[in-house]
């Protein structure tokens, strides 16, 4: 069983910035995409960003040219760099991975449990 596991949200003023880190755990598994989403109180979760294991990146429009995805595969690590953060990218962030297990060839995709990113003065 894969864990993923968010750090890096909090408190910041419109036009800051903030880093949001997520580290995968778990043995004898490999990862595909992996990306960022987020949810506000009684709205759906969104796509913020992807990208695959070949670097793809992908991104909603509103954070496009404000916010970097990356990864890193050999600490299985996806981060989010966002700039000139906005009072409308308030919400729980969560990462997002797509899984195999050992040479099958089934995906699963897994959650993190979300940090709270706050843009407010």
């Amino acid at each position: 069983q894969v864990q993923l596991v968010e750090s890096g949200g909090g408190l910041v003023q419109p036009g800051g910035s903030l880093r949001l880190t997520c580290a995968a755990s778990g043995s004898s598994f490999s990862i595909n995409a992996m990306g960022w989403y987020r949810q506000t109180p009684g709205k759906q979760r969104e796509l913020v960003a992807t990208i695959t294991s070949g670097g793809n990146t992908n991104y909603d429009d509103s954070v496009r040219d404000r916010f970097i995805i990356s990864r890193h595969n050999a600490e299985n690590t996806v981060y989010l760099q966002m700039n000139s953060l906005k009072p409308e990218d308030t919400a729980v962030y969560y990462c997002n991975a797509h899984i195999r297990y050992g040479g099958a060839p089934a995906v699963f995709q897994y959650w993190g449990q979300g940090t709270q990113v706050t843009v407010s003065s």
